[in-house]
């Protein structure tokens, strides 16, 4: 895929990610996360305390898998580091952005309010590699 299509790729409707970080015996962890794009930048937030949290400030590096589960199947793994942000102006507005993708305009304020407070995180994972593939039964 160009850069182009892996961007509407990851970017249509509400697919998850699942990301991959390096847990301190240098084990992997995944875990599935609501995204979007900016930029080539994967945006999320997580919560400091949890596993991908701690996991991403002690070790930046990350990767992130979207696919399409459906024939003839397709895929994009994004391998990045990420950048913590803890600015609760930027963490609300992201989290309320996140949240119109996957819960709807309507509940939007209401997730962005849940999420933009004293111990959450914006992530920004800037890739550095993007492997993309499409029609992959074809």
């Amino acid at each position: 895929m160009s850069t182009v299509e892996w961007h509407t790729f990851v970017s249509a409707g509400t697919r998850t990610g699942k990301l991959s970080t390096v847990r301190a015996d240098g084990s992997p962890h995944v875990a599935p996360v609501w995204f979007l794009l900016d930029g080539d930048d994967i945006v999320f937030n997580t919560g400091a305390r949890t596993v991908k949290g701690r996991n991403l400030a002690r070790d930046g590096r990350a990767a992130l898998c979207v696919d399409d589960d459906r024939p003839p199947f397709a895929y994009v793994v994004v391998h990045g580091r990420a950048e913590l942000i803890e600015d609760l102006g930027q963490v609300k507005h992201w989290a309320t952005r996140i949240a119109a993708r996957y819960m709807g305009e309507e509940q939007a304020e209401r997730y962005g309010e849940r999420n933009g407070v004293p111990g959450e995180l914006l992530v920004r994972l800037r890739p550095y590699k993007v492997v993309a593939e499409s029609a992959v039964a074809d």
